[in-house]
């Protein structure tokens, strides 16, 4: 997801039940990972506080203050793994400080719905766009979790230079081609192939990237559909 869910628009909760929708069960269990904005307590709450609302069994995982012994068997009960938004780069590290970035790999293959915004879309690509280094410098990182190819952009329609920078990086090779999603925007991939795009804000829209010559880059928009009523 680009942006949106329960902690950008709490009173639009449209993308957090479509979420829902895409796991096995009837009324899944939920975990969110907050690790991205440091386990922050107010991010927790925000969470429990719009998914108690929802037909699941919702749960987190905090590894800065970790309580949980057996993280895979923890995050393999999962139905969903929500990650939040916060420090890609910060997430990363602590993942695999903590070996969650191996368990994560197992849950993908065993059926798992792995999801999230922002940092919470960056982290299953291979490449990004991150604010990781610092608010006003956007950045190329490489070095992702990898279980979709190419490279991806979340708030592409949200924070002005997300757009352009993408363009740039992926034009001048330091990125290679990938995806970018508007906020409200979740782009659906059954295995390592986008089968849906659908958005929680009318109007918003999914876009392909691609590298085009020697410093140019391509962009193609591709509609989502919108969750709510027309």
């Amino acid at each position: 997801m680009g942006g949106g869910g329960f902690s950008m628009e709490p009173e639009n909760l449209l993308l957090d039940e479509f979420v829902l929708t895409q796991a096995r069960t009837s009324r899944p269990r939920v975990c969110f990972v907050p690790t991205a904005s440091g386990d922050s307590d107010g991010y927790v709450a925000r969470f429990y506080r719009a998914f108690s609302t929802l037909d699941c069994r919702p749960a987190d995982l905090q590894l800065f203050k970790r309580s949980i012994r057996d993280l895979e068997s923890f995050v393999l009960m999962q139905d969903v793994i929500y990650v939040g938004g916060g420090n890609t780069a910060s997430l990363l590290a602590v993942w695999r400080a903590h070996g969650l970035d191996r368990i994560l790999r197992r849950a993908w293959r065993e059926g798992v719905v792995l999801c999230g915004l922002s940092a919470g879309m960056n982290c299953w690509f291979n490449e990004s766009v991150t604010d990781s280094f610092g608010v006003s410098q956007l950045a190329p990182l490489r070095d992702g979790l990898g279980l979709l190819p190419g490279s991806c952009c979340p708030h592409y329609d949200g924070e002005e230079q997300r757009r352009p920078v993408f363009q740039r990086l992926v034009a001048s090779g330091e990125l290679a081609d990938g995806w970018a999603a508007d906020d409200g925007v979740a782009l659906v991939f059954q295995g390592e192939s986008l089968s849906e795009i659908a958005t929680s804000r009318s109007g918003t829209a999914a876009y392909r990237v691609e590298r085009s010559g020697e410093s140019g880059a391509i962009e193609r928009r591709v509609e989502a559909r919108f969750l709510g009523k027309a």
